[in-house]
């Protein structure tokens, strides 16, 4: 999952959550197609996780990692794409460029106080050994750093600001101090946690910028003017890298119901969770639905690249679709960390019922999200909704008007008592306390999740395979041929009643 602007805990031991003391009552299983019962009693846990552990096996060859323009990423799109002309899949690789990036260096030190801080993605970087300033403190009010007027008052000419998170994005909080003459940015967060983040585009860093804790950032807050030191340096450079393609050679082409997961990890460690995962079950779902299997619509499976870097290789195939082959796509499926080891169960808010930040997602984005809801609580999962928050491969999926929907387990967000007691877990840990670290391997999965998913995504992928009318009024093949055979009948009857008054 692309790095985002919330808290992480540290890399620790991880442990398997503990059921609930209280299971919510399944319902009666939905009623959907054959194929779609079928597909979920095909694709198994033990076949997902043989997927997990040949990715496991590439890390371990490559530098411990799978990151995209890396001979991991690359031998990760050998496999997928491999297994997919094995089952007899139309199967396209889509290279396209990205500026890879990857840390060199992260220090800040205040009065030779070693301080832990994260480069923000797309960051200028610090001269070698770092830049050493006075530290300026940005007063907390309901939208710190976010106006002019906010650096006014403070003399922050020549110095390390250091602001809070929250009310806007970092790029704008480090432009505004750049503006007002800061030689770097230093954010602390809001909430507890590491604070890991992005300027979103690399054209939008000023000055060099990083992400620290709410303790840390509370501490410094009181050391206006102490002495600072900061490196932060990243190396940059243009590469290339590819998204696997896979579409079945059945099913109607101009209304396609499309599923995607990306493939690439951070340059830190192997990705199993984040997105090994996803991108298993994806390739299990496509295996054992075969390249031909009785469907109405075509299904079209992708394996992203360049996710880490802004959602890169998503982007690229989304924009270079004309209109019409955009309009071929029904909707879209996003499966981005499905077996998180303190794992909660989220589904994309598609009508914004949750009210969770940015609102609901295109026409069907809310019929998406139901399906879902209700296959998990066919099965006694109570799921919440998460937001279409920017994150992950969707995105420009709805920035056409595509309707979207997934799965999600949880990154570095917190879980709460309360969802402790209906999912199980620790509460007050990260959903995933590996996120985007080197123990981000096969030790980092919760395989009851990742089974609970990999069935609601093969019952949803199939049953949409079948019927996409409650997303997009498209009736499937069966129904069709009834209406027309219902209106020759009628044109039939009336034809013979004119007959017989004629007569």
């Amino acid at each position: 999952m692309l790095m985002a602007v919330l808290g992480v805990a540290s890399c620790a031991a991880v442990t398997l959550p503990v059921a609930p003391a209280l299971a919510a009552p399944a319902a009666a299983a939905p009623d959907g197609p054959a194929l779609a019962r079928q597909l979920v009693r095909k694709v198994t846990v033990a076949g997902v996780n043989r997927h997990l552990i040949a990715l496991q096996r590439i890390a371990d060859r490559n530098d411990g990692r799978r990151a995209s323009a890396t001979p991991g990423h690359e031998q990760s799109v050998d496999y997928v794409a491999g297994k997919l002309r094995s089952a007899g899949f139309d199967v396209t690789v889509q290279e396209f460029p990205f500026t890879f990036t990857e840390t060199i260096a992260e220090r800040l030190t205040v009065d030779g106080t070693d301080v832990k801080i994260n480069l923000m993605r797309h960051s200028p970087s610090t001269p070698e050994g770092g830049l050493t300033a006075p530290l300026a403190v940005i007063p907390v009010d309901d939208t710190p750093g976010c106006e002019a007027g906010d650096f006014a008052g403070t003399d922050v000419r020549g110095k390390i600001v250091l602001i809070k998170r929250g009310a806007c994005a970092f790029a704008k909080k480090q432009q505004l101090a750049a503006d007002a003459g800061a030689v770097a940015a230093v954010i602390y967060n809001n909430e507890d946690g590491e604070l890991h983040g992005t300027l979103g585009d690399p054209s939008a860093g000023r000055i060099p910028t990083g992400g620290i804790s709410k303790v840390d950032g509370e501490a410094l807050s009181q050391r206006a003017g102490a002495s600072a030191t900061l490196d932060l340096r990243e190396l940059s450079e243009e590469r290339t890298s590819k998204n696997v393609i896979a579409e079945t050679r059945t099913g109607r082409k101009n209304n396609v119901v499309m599923a995607g997961a990306h493939l690439d990890s951070v340059t830190e460690g192997p990705g199993i969770n984040d997105n090994g995962t996803g991108s298993a079950v994806l390739l299990e779902t496509a295996l054992k639905m075969g390249s031909s299997p009785r469907v109405n619509n075509a299904l079209r499976f992708a394996w992203w690249g360049a996710e880490e870097y802004g959602l890169v290789g998503s982007t690229h195939y989304v924009r270079n679709l004309n209109f019409e082959q955009q309009l071929d796509i029904a909707l879209y499926l996003n499966f981005d960390m499905v077996g998180s080891p303190n794992a909660g169960y989220f589904v994309y808010d598609g009508d914004d019922s949750d009210q969770v930040g940015a609102g609901p997602g295109p026409y069907g984005s809310a019929q998406i999200e139901k399906a879902f809801v209700d296959y998990l609580a066919s099965r006694g999962i109570e799921t919440e909704g998460t937001d279409f928050s920017g994150r992950s491969d969707y995105g420009e999926f709805i920035a056409q008007g595509i309707p979207a929907g997934g799965l999600f387990t949880g990154a570095e967000g917190i879980k709460t008592e309360a969802q402790a007691a209906k999912w199980g877990g620790k509460a007050g840990e990260a959903y995933d306390p590996c996120y985007h670290q080197k123990c981000d391997n096969l030790g980092n999965v919760d395989r009851v999740a990742l089974d609970r998913n990999a069935d609601a995504i093969a019952f949803v992928a199939a049953s949409y395979a079948m019927d996409t009318e409650d997303v997009n009024g498209v009736p499937p093949r069966a129904r069709r041929a009834e209406t027309r055979a219902l209106q020759q009948r009628a044109m039939l009857a009336r034809a013979e009643e004119q007959h017989g008054e004629a007569a």
